[in-house]
């Protein structure tokens, strides 16, 4: 394996050790009572203060002339794409574990998909072999998603299960929640993938628009962090849940905010520039094996059977798509014409927007 391959490898290791390390450190977070809206704050405004000097040092001077309605859109976008979707994770991680809210990211390119075709910018020949696969892999993702959230079985005890952070406040975690709340948590992730899919639908027609797209990802997370501060505000009336202690409610807001912004969307880049976005989509699994890994035998959560299975599914639905979205492209005689909106909207799947400086995510 020659040098640039071996590279490659690594970055893309590396960039799903960094999401999986967001989903962990995300649950402990909410474990030891940090607020789920003070949280979602906090870490935007840590995204903003990180992509501001990047975005004006090396685009401001470049960017077009933003007029009021491209505003009012990327305003729109990031209310709906941004703060309610990352609200509404927070609250689902809350309610399940860091290993399923991983597992979830598997349905996100399955629903924008799902959405695209929807709002007729995407077709399906379902008479072609590459349609059939498509649509079977949105049906076994559904499947996946229904047994995560109605079949939890036995858990599985793993060989090392002490975890090896030892800490009073976890030990409720090692307790598994009941089955309304565990119904009601991948409820929300699933509701909030759904938001992030049309956000990544919709925002093509702003990027026409406003090609920016440095300055445009840092508008949007600072939009976002107003908006997550109103909702905040809302929410989270004691002045105590605004307090930032050194611990791993600091440590999570300071690895969401310029870890996984900064280091990720490097790391995205390099790998699409070098293999493409099918390829990294193709990887997006790891993100789940790594959480469960490092979620079971660091911090000692309760894997069951159900989520395993479901999330097995889901990367086999997840398979089928990218299978038949390739054999697609790959037919000469081809009739198939993707809108450029949507097919650069396809090309993004993971569950963290302020990180995708590039607009273009997986």
């Amino acid at each position: 394996m020659g040098k640039i391959e071996m590279k490659t490898l690594m970055a893309v290791v590396g960039i799903q050790l960094i999401y999986a390390g967001y989903f962990v450190v995300t649950k402990l977070a909410f474990d030891v009572g940090m607020n789920t809206f003070v949280f979602v704050f906090y870490r935007q405004a840590a995204a903003s203060l990180f992509l501001a000097p990047i975005a004006i040092f090396f685009q401001w001077k470049t960017a077009p002339r933003l007029s009021f309605s491209i505003f009012i859109q990327i305003f729109m976008l990031s209310l709906f794409g941004i703060t309610m979707s990352l609200d509404v994770v927070g609250i689902g991680l809350k309610y399940t574990s860091a290993s399923l809210g991983a597992a979830a990211t598997n349905t996100l390119p399955v629903i924008t998909f799902f959405v695209a075709v929807l709002l007729r910018m995407e077709k399906v020949n379902i008479r072609s072999s590459a349609g059939m696969m498509k649509v079977g892999g949105v049906t076994l993702c559904l499947g996946g998603a229904a047994t995560m959230a109605l079949y939890r079985g036995p858990y599985l005890k793993l060989l090392l299960h002490n975890h090896l952070i030892n800490n009073t406040h976890l030990q409720h975690q090692q307790l598994p929640p009941s089955t309304n709340t565990w119904i009601k948590g991948v409820a929300l992730i699933l509701v909030s993938n759904l938001t992030w899919a049309f956000w990544l639908v919709l925002q093509g027609g702003v990027l026409k628009r406003y090609p920016s797209k440095l300055v445009l990802t840092t508008l949007q997370c600072f939009l976002s962090t107003i908006q997550s501060f109103v909702v905040a505000l809302v929410f989270a009336r004691d002045p105590a849940q605004w307090k930032l202690s050194w611990n791993i409610t600091l440590l999570s807001v300071a690895y969401c905010g310029i870890v996984v912004t900064g280091v990720a969307f490097y790391l995205q880049s390099l790998v699409v520039e070098k293999k493409g976005p099918v390829f990294l989509s193709m990887t997006t699994p790891l993100i789940m094996l790594f959480t469960i890994l490092i979620s079971a035998f660091i911090f000692g959560e309760i894997i069951s059977f159900g989520s395993v299975l479901g999330a097995l599914v889901l990367v086999g639905g997840l398979y089928f798509v990218l299978w038949g979205k390739t054999k697609e492209e790959e037919r000469p005689n081809i009739t198939f014409q993707p809108n450029a909106d949507v097919e650069k909207a396809s090309q993004l799947s993971n569950p963290d927007i302020a990180l995708h400086p590039s607009n273009i995510k997986y």
